[in-house]
């Protein structure tokens, strides 16, 4: 190709890419010029949407709340919404728990703990469309105000606790919105396990509910098992207060093991180590050397067990009782079980919308006891057990397996939930109990079951420095280590006795649950020091 033929195609080439150019620039110009009509447009309709808003001061999302103001409004409680409030406007605040639009209608199911209601917007002189749209787009779980004529409904509304009335609002701000995405649906917690399967819908597993305990605490099954509870030490310190007991407070890190067992978290202590105390034990008895006779308390105790167990924690909350008696150890258990039949009557007559509403999800037979409790010797038990095929020294400490046996059988018996095992082995007690004096090879100590399973350990205390060294020894314990407690006994101590129960244990087995980290608002066990 000559130079000229070269230049010409050279030009050719730069004439066909300009034209290329200008055609790319004209076809960019109007794409924009589309883009501004397009947005000129929405921005018109937004505003003349805003303008045919009539609604828009009645809804939308509040400021934060900081205390800016204190205003004279009364907030109605959900539990409250009965046909006898009807056609009254009320104000409400709680959370939203399933939204759901129909049309120029939203449906709303507001929330409060174990109480829930239905609600309506619906298009109409008080609400706009814009304001049925804000509501059906509100996050679950967001906590709202709302402002509501309470209606009567013809057709009771099966879904919601209230079934006679629905709300029919007015008015709705957002307190505090919930980001979209739940770590899980209440509902899909709620469901009883088999449910899901069969219908193919989806329940949560345990380690997904502790891992996101605060949404799982939410739930209706969760409120209510933890107002039992609440409902279940109220009971405890009001018998036992009415009883002529005093509460009192103890350590709980201390210098030596409290059962004198190795199952303790030790703890650096400036230059030196201490430990998470086991139980109240050594102190409740240096309150009734101190001459207040009866005690309790309600704290926390540590079990540095790895026990993977459906029943075992490493922290719980242990309700603990001592008392002094006068002439038989006898007296302390009648006290101990004349107590848990309070809790027991206390939570049959005042809780059964908490039970009911467990039972839903973890179906289970009422709790049975009887009045006076059952109170079984070790022996008998033993002989109940060989007569069922087990094979037992007589010596032998119960296992796991043989106190469910246990339970079953002297539930076909004695048709009792409750029961207390008397006269236990002195070689499977600890070093403080007090020996049997007819009987060498068996103590003064007794469990106490609840549908099978151990929720309390007690014995009549040594209350002798003498012979409490001796079993120490025989036990082989430090003395140095448990001197303060021994000297306790050496300026004249009454006889007593008492035990500890576990808080967990006692609401686990009496709902009938199968794990003790569902009775636990936030365990702790070898496997889960969080949340």
């Amino acid at each position: 190709m000559t130079k000229e033929e070269l230049k010409g195609a050279q030009e050719e080439e730069q004439q066909a890419q300009s034209k290329k150019g200008l055609k790319k620039q004209q076809k960019e110009a109007e794409k924009a010029a589309k883009k501004a009509e397009k947005q000129a447009k929405l921005a018109a309709e937004q505003q003349s949407t805003e303008e045919d808003d009539f609604a828009k001061d009645r809804y939308g999302v509040s400021a934060m709340v900081q205390s800016q103001q204190k205003l004279d409004r009364v907030l109605v409680l959900v539990q409250d919404l009965t046909p006898e409030k009807a056609d009254q406007r009320i104000w409400l605040r709680a959370r939203v728990h399933t939204s759901r639009a129909k049309g120029k209608q939203c449906f709303l199911v507001l929330r409060q703990q174990q109480f829930n209601v239905q609600a309506l917007v619906a298009v109409g002189d008080r609400a706009s469309k814009q304001m049925v749209k804000f509501a059906a787009n509100i996050t679950k779980e967001s906590i709202v105000d709302v402002e509501a004529l309470v209606r009567k409904v013809e057709q009771k509304i099966e879904s919601c606790t209230q079934q006679d009335v629905e709300l029919h609002l007015e008015r709705i701000f957002v307190i505090s919105q919930a980001e979209p995405r739940l770590p899980l649906q209440l509902d899909d917690a709620v469901r009883p396990d088999g449910d899901g399967e069969e219908e193919g819908r989806a329940t949560v597993n345990q380690d997904t509910k502790l891992d996101n305990r605060v949404i799982d605490l939410r739930t209706t099954t969760s409120q209510a098992i933890f107002r039992l509870q609440s409902g279940v030490c109220q009971l405890f310190r009001d018998t036992l207060t009415n009883k002529g007991f005093v509460e009192i407070q103890t350590p709980k890190i201390i210098s030596a093991a409290s059962e004198g067992g190795a199952n303790v978290f030790t703890v650096s202590y400036f230059k030196t180590s201490a430990y998470l105390a086991q139980s109240p034990q050594l102190y409740k008895q240096m309150c009734i050397c101190a001459d207040f006779d009866k005690v309790f308390c309600v704290g926390p105790v540590f079990r540095a067990e790895d026990s993977n167990t459906h029943r075992h924690l490493t922290e719980f909350v242990g309700l603990d009782i001592e008392m002094a008696f006068n002439y038989h150890y006898h007296e302390v258990i009648d006290s101990i079980t004349d107590t848990m039949v309070q809790i027991f009557k206390g939570l049959r007559d005042n809780f059964q919308t908490e039970i009911q509403t467990v039972n839903k999800q973890f179906p289970s037979e009422p709790f049975k006891f009887l009045e006076p409790t059952l109170r079984l010797e070790y022996t008998e038990a033993l002989a109940m057990l060989q007569e069922a095929g087990v094979e037992m020294g007589d010596e032998d400490d119960l296992s796991t397996p043989n106190e469910k046996l246990l339970g079953r059988l002297v539930k076909e018996k004695y048709d009792t939930d409750f029961y207390v095992l008397d006269k236990y082995p002195l070689a499977v007690r600890p070093f403080y109990t007090m020996p049997d004096p007819s009987n060498p090879k068996y103590s003064n100590s007794y469990d106490m079951f609840m549908r099978g399973e151990e929720i309390l350990s007690g014995a009549q205390r040594i209350h002798d420095a003498q012979l409490l060294t001796e079993r120490a020894n025989h036990h082989q314990i430090d003395l140095e280590k448990i001197k303060s407690y021994i000297d306790s006994f050496r300026f004249g101590a009454p006889p007593h006795g008492g035990g500890g129960i576990g808080l967990e244990r006692v609401c686990m087995l009496y709902l009938g649950l199968h794990n003790v980290r569902q009775t636990s608002m936030f365990p702790r066990d070898p496997k889960r020091l969080t949340p």
